[in-house]
């Protein structure tokens, strides 16, 4: 009597992606790792990469090839897959945020990296938590007042006195330094704002629409400057910090960036505002030679715990 083999009805699970579920948990720990990266290292970079490009052509020029471009490839590649077109009324705050957040934020940024090195402008850009919640707090009042948030937020700013001052004058200009701290302001603002005003749903089409009408808005103030007459002669070494200012920072960064807030607490996303100014500091000192002394690791150190104190808080 012969019997027939027994046919399991049992299939490996598959998951949503098509893949056995321990290839794609090892797939998405790789995607992780990467875009992880693209948010600590390239965004690091990208202070040295400025740096390198308005040292030899003029700053809000770079700045608004900068913005324009990669707004223009963001947003046009978000209406081919099929994204809805923005209202008027959701133009009309794009514009305002984009504005705030890169014509007046990058002017400010691109312009004081003149003067102002790549390590320490990095450090001085991570005040932006620190802004934003004493805009929460104070002005805006979205926020309860605490007492152990202003003293790290105090903490961050006698930070950046230690670093930016020595016995009353500033190694690199006061003003530069408050220029820096000032875009760094009218980020925090526009932050605050963004939660308020009304917007598209996708993020992809919020970021792409600000960068193009920040950046647009960069070029007018650069043609009205003086900038474009006559038009400079911009270097190899200054159009390659460009690209990978528009391929790496903005377009990958971004992409990077909003990948991993549909995947991970926004917290952990956030915690590139301190790794940051690691990274930049130091391709500053080992790449660009930037002088880094004891009191600047010091009151680097002061603002980069002071923001983590912050974010942990919040």
């Amino acid at each position: 009597m012969s019997t027939s083999p027994v046919i399991s009805n049992s299939r490996p699970k598959i998951e949503p992606s098509g893949l056995p579920p321990e290839e794609a948990k090892e797939r998405l720990s790789l995607k992780v790792v990467l875009t992880f990266f693209a948010i600590y290292v390239i965004w690091g970079s990208t202070f040295f990469a400025i740096r390198t490009a308005v040292l030899l052509a003029p700053p809000w020029l770079c700045a608004g090839i900068r913005f324009f471009t990669a707004g223009v490839v963001l947003f046009g590649f978000t209406q081919l897959r099929g994204e809805k077109w923005p209202t008027a009324r959701e133009w009309r705050s794009l514009a305002m945020l984009g504005l705030l957040m890169f014509s007046v934020t990058y002017g400010a940024l691109f312009w004081g990296e003149q003067f102002v090195p790549s390590g320490v402008t990095s450090v001085l850009e991570a005040t932006l938590p620190l802004f934003t919640v004493l805009l929460e707090v104070f002005v805006l009042r979205q926020q309860k007042f605490r007492w152990r948030v202003l003293a790290a937020v105090g903490v961050g700013f006698c930070g950046v006195a230690l670093m930016v001052f020595k016995k009353g004058h500033s190694s690199f200009g006061v003003v530069p330094c408050l220029v820096i701290l000032g875009g760094s302001i009218s980020w925090s603002l526009g932050a605050v704002l963004t939660r308020s005003l009304p917007l598209p749903k996708s993020r992809t089409v919020t970021a792409g629409a600000q960068m193009m009408l920040g950046g647009g808005l960069l070029l007018v103030v650069s043609l009205l400057s003086g900038e474009l007459h006559p038009f400079p002669a911009i270097p190899a070494r200054a159009a390659f910090a460009l690209v990978y200012l528009i391929t790496a920072g903005s377009l990958i960064g971004f992409t990077a960036f909003v990948w991993l807030l549909g995947r991970m607490p926004a917290s952990r996303v956030s915690s590139h505002a301190y790794v940051n100014p690691v990274v930049a500091v130091a391709l500053g000192y080992f790449v660009a030679s930037e002088e880094i002394t004891l009191r600047m690791l010091l009151g680097a150190g002061l603002v980069l715990g002071s923001v983590v104190l912050t974010m942990r808080d919040r």
